[in-house]
């Protein structure tokens, strides 16, 4: 006489389904914005634990932006150019009465930019400000427009992006259908897909998987019975 598969193997058949979706569905909150950096004093950059408006740099500092989205300082993107001051200020001879700040800009790739705008290209800036200026200051004077929020928080740089600042995308949005709101950015700049809301194609494959290993199990047992 053959005996039902025991209730635990169902239990933990349905726990595994369960896990797979749940997994699928959820995203990872991110958000688009400026990050600020600096130079690590080689050839790296640390993520700033001031902002452009605190800091106030020597004579012969690095500083760095890139626009990017990301979740949090951890897995923020860094400048995709190295910190060298004597490649960016070559052409600035020192003067007295004033310092020089290198400055790399970064508007990041076509994945992170808003809906409807192209990122301008990477460049690099030397500023020649007066020797208690800020990294704002310094910016400024070498990348204006920039835009900041209510909170001063650093929006955009040279008029980039046109709109937004520090908005969440991916995951649940913070207000859904406010104007300022952008879906998640497709990976390597492809466009998103027009309806997110379903499962994606590796969380269903990962379910018929699950479901192919369940039902050889049940098979399996019944072979040894």
């Amino acid at each position: 006489m053959r005996r039902p598969l025991g209730k635990a193997a169902l239990l933990l058949l349905v726990a595994t389904l369960l896990t797979v979706v749940g997994a699928g569905n959820a995203q990872a909150a991110g958000y688009r914005y400026w990050s600020f950096w600096e130079s690590d004093g080689g050839k790296g950059w640390t993520y700033a634990t001031q902002g452009p408006s605190s800091v106030r740099p020597d004579d012969g500092a690095v500083q760095g932006f890139r626009f990017s989205v990301s979740e949090d300082s951890q897995d923020s993107a860094q400048p995709r150019r190295a910190p060298d001051f004597g490649a960016v200020c070559a052409g600035t001879p020192a003067k007295d009465g004033s310092k020089r700040i290198a400055l790399v800009i970064d508007p990041g790739t076509a994945a992170d930019a808003p809906d409807g705008e192209k990122p301008p290209a990477p460049r690099t800036a030397c500023a020649r400000v007066a020797p208690d200026a800020s990294t704002a200051e310094a910016l400024a004077s070498v990348a204006k427009p920039l835009r900041y929020d209510s909170a001063a928080m650093l929006c955009a740089i040279s008029g980039y992006p046109r709109s937004g600042c520090g908005e969440q995308v991916g995951g649940q949005p913070e207000s859904a259908g406010a104007d300022d709101t952008a879906t998640a950015p497709a990976a390597d700049g492809a466009e998103s897909a027009s309806d997110d809301s379903g499962p994606s194609v590796g969380v269903l494959t990962g379910v018929g998987a699950v479901l192919v290993l369940g039902v050889a199990a049940v098979l399996q047992a019944r072979r040894r019975r």
